[in-house]
């Protein structure tokens, strides 16, 4: 790969070429599952193109579509918080093309280089952060009174 990912970039480049050395590109076919909410989580996935969108489980109900992720998105972050768990489950929305990263490899690399560890955790706290900022978006969309904009999210 000639050129890194966007979310990489926060990256120093030594650290940044490292971590794609563990990387291997993977293709999903349109309707393909990717992960369940609550396995285990361990692997991510750097989308380089197509869209997959997370769902959350609803019981007696069809999944609710809660995100759709493309481009340049990062597909899982539960890998690198104990439990390791699924928060949400995740389907290909169309044929997908990604870079997989194998979490135990990540970890172990992070924990070797710590520099890497840091950048790579920070910048996966601000997509988690945006991600939030985004739900709560929908949410106040979706359920909040007129005027819902001024509604600020505690820290």
């Amino acid at each position: 790969m000639t050129k890194a990912p966007p979310l990489l970039n926060v990256l120093p480049p030594e650290a940044r070429d490292r971590l794609l050395e563990l990387a291997q590109e993977t293709a999903f076919p349109a309707g393909a599952r990717i992960f369940e909410e609550g396995a285990r989580a361990d692997r991510f996935w750097i989308i380089l193109n197509g869209a997959v969108e997370l769902d959350l489980h609803v019981p007696g109900r069809r999944a609710a579509v809660v995100e759709r992720l493309g481009s340049g998105d990062l597909l899982g972050w539960s890998w690198l918080f104990p439990p390791r768990s699924w928060h949400l489950g995740a389907e290909a929305a169309g044929p997908v093309r990604a870079l997989e990263f194998d979490a135990v490899k990540v970890r172990a690399l992070c924990d070797e280089d710590r520099e890497l560890g840091k950048a790579l955790t920070l910048r996966i706290a601000e997509v988690i952060a945006h991600r939030l900022h985004s739900a709560r978006g929908r949410l106040l969309d979706l359920y909040g009174p007129s005027g819902s904009e001024t509604l600020r999210l505690a820290d």
